[in-house]
């Protein structure tokens, strides 16, 4: 990255704390405003001349424009720091499944889980998913975009029903719990995700 991107943010949403992890991961420069998306005032102007979805996180930069879309920003950090290049053996088509298994299994069928019903089919899946991880993070040796992706959801999901066993994704979640770009996005109240 050229120049120290502005991250907008709210520290409760887990897709802005996804981005956020994958900015502290690489050690990108940035800095942070955060947005209230509720309440009195509405979302300042400049924001939604950013994002007029009034979505977060969004990330604009100086040279590179505007991503306002989490999956945006791990893609754009991804090509543009060194958080893959540290770990030559990953394997690239691995991040994008763990990536697609986030967005459209484990937040759908966590969300019915949390909802009322389906807790048995989220434990299903999770039970499935376990055996991908490679160790000791989703991919391999080191963190990449899917341990970004992954972490709030997972934590959440930890925190609201407990991640069953001393499987590999329970070691992963300790792991990142851990870790410092990961443990310094971790907040004290924060919302699910829809």
């Amino acid at each position: 990255m050229s120049s120290s991107p502005t991250f907008i943010t709210n520290k409760r949403c887990p897709f802005a704390q996804k981005a956020w992890i994958a900015l502290e991961a690489s050690n990108s420069p940035y800095t942070m405003k955060e947005v209230s998306l509720y309440g009195p005032g509405g979302k300042p102007d400049y924001f939604l001349k950013l994002n007029p979805a009034g979505t977060v996180p969004v990330l604009a930069t100086e040279d590179d424009g505007v991503f306002p879309d989490s999956d945006l920003i791990l893609d754009y950090i991804k090509e543009s720091s060194s958080l893959h290049a540290q770990d030559p053996n990953i394997d690239e088509v691995k991040v994008q499944t763990w990536r697609d298994n986030i967005s459209h299994k484990i937040i759908p069928v966590a969300k019915l889980a949390v909802l009322g019903g389906c807790k048995d089919d989220l434990v299903a899946l999770l039970k499935d998913l376990d055996d991908q991880v490679e160790g000791p993070y989703l991919c391999g040796a080191s963190i990449t975009v899917a341990d970004c992706a992954a972490f709030p959801f997972l934590f959440r999901i930890n925190d609201e029903f407990g991640l069953e066993g001393d499987g590999k994704l329970k070691k992963w979640l300790d792991l990142c719990s851990q870790t410092s770009c990961f443990k310094k996005t971790i907040h004290g109240a924060w919302w699910w995700w829809w």
